[in-house]
C-alpha cells in the first residue's frame, strides 16, 4: 500500500494513502495541514502516488471527495481525474454525496494523448 508523507524542516505537512489490487487502485485519504495548503504539496503527493501505482502496473485510480470540496476537485482535475459517478448521502456530518472521480494511468512509456 502505497503511503507518503510530506515534510518541512522535521515537520509533518501533509500525506496521502493509497491500495491498488491488480491495475486498479485508489486513493483513500490525502491531507495538507491547514497552514501548509496553497503550496503544492497535495499536488505533489497525488503526482508521487500516481507514479508509485504506475510503477506497479495500475492502469486505473478512483478517489471519492465531498461534492462542496471544490479545492480537492479542481486539484483531482488538474492531475487528470474526472467525475464517474456519486453516492448519494455518503458522508455525515453534514450529510452530502461523494463524488466518484476516476483517472487512467498510462503505461511507462505510452503516451495519454491520442
Amino acid at each position: 500500500m502505497p503511503f507518503l508523507v510530506a515534510v518541512d524542516h522535521d515537520r509533518l505537512t501533509g500525506y496521502i494513502v493509497a491500495h491498488y489490487a491488480g491495475d486498479e487502485g485508489e486513493i483513500l485519504n490525502l491531507g495538507v495541514a491547514p497552514g501548509d495548503r496553497r503550496r503544492g504539496i497535495a499536488r505533489a503527493l497525488v503526482e508521487e502516488v500516481l507514479a508509485a501505482l504506475r510503477s506497479r502496473a495500475v492502469r486505473v485510480v478512483y478517489l471519492e471527495a465531498r461534492e462542496s470540496n471544490a479545492a480537492a476537485r479542481r486539484l483531482y482535475a488538474r492531475v487528470g481525474f474526472a467525475e464517474v459517478g456519486r453516492r448519494a448521502k455518503y458522508y455525515r456530518r453534514p450529510v452530502e454525496d461523494a463524488v466518484i472521480l476516476r483517472a487512467a494511468i498510462p503505461a511507462v512509456g505510452v503516451s495519454a494523448k491520442l
